[in-house]
């Protein structure tokens, strides 16, 4: 599989990984140009046509978890864990299946949150369902779900949050989850209200 970042024509002028299989490569006056299979995961100019540009959204997705529909879902490289919030599992009564285990989850900004358990869940994305561990938190977080790196890796997702998209590989062929690119939006306004109501408490 080859996953390319292509911004118009057929010059790749992006980053590029190199999968499971070689890449075709030709040069032609001088320019390196490269084949792209139906197998390799590509984004393209035409992927943000429907986008409200310039942007700086984060990557924000509805997800079906168990029989579910999960608004604001937050899909975070950055995060090592997958993380749910009590609220979610109280609204579909799962709180009963919540294993009692504590951990000390800790930031970015070195605000640690404790975990209220941990809990199996089945998430569903366009076909592919995985068997998925979430931390627990009760939280005012915003984000009723974060996707972390054990989830993006385990689905082998390709994130790209210039194109508000997540591609990954399945037996029928690359597919695609889109943004939610107003509810990310509204996530942006609210964290930026918020830390202005902290800094002006000070």
């Amino acid at each position: 599989m080859t996953i390319n970042m292509i911004f118009g024509g057929n010059e790749v002028i992006g980053l590029t990984f190199l999968a499971a299989k070689k890449m075709k490569k030709s040069v032609t006056h001088g320019k390196r140009i490269q084949e792209v299979s139906e197998n390799d995961i590509t984004f393209t100019e035409e992927d943000v046509d429907e986008l409200l540009l310039p942007h700086n959204d984060a990557m924000v997705i509805s997800l079906i978890i168990l029989y579910f529909k999960i608004k604001r879902v937050l899909v975070d490289p950055g995060s090592s864990t997958n993380i749910i919030q009590w609220r979610v599992l109280e609204q579909a009564k799962l709180t009963g299946n919540i294993i009692p285990v504590t951990k000390l989850l800790v930031g970015f900004n070195q605000i640690s949150v404790t975990t209220q358990g941990e809990i199996l869940l089945p998430t569903h994305a366009e076909g592919i369902t995985k068997t998925t561990l979430f931390e627990v938190v009760d939280s005012d977080m915003g984000y009723n779900v974060i996707l972390g790196r054990p989830w993006i890796h385990e689905m082998r997702v390709v994130p790209s949050t210039y194109h508000q998209l997540l591609k990954f590989p399945t037996p029928e062929g690359i597919k695609k989850i889109r943004r939610d690119q107003t509810v990310a939006r509204k996530m942006n306004a609210i964290t930026v209200s918020n830390s202005k109501g902290k800094e002006s408490g000070k």
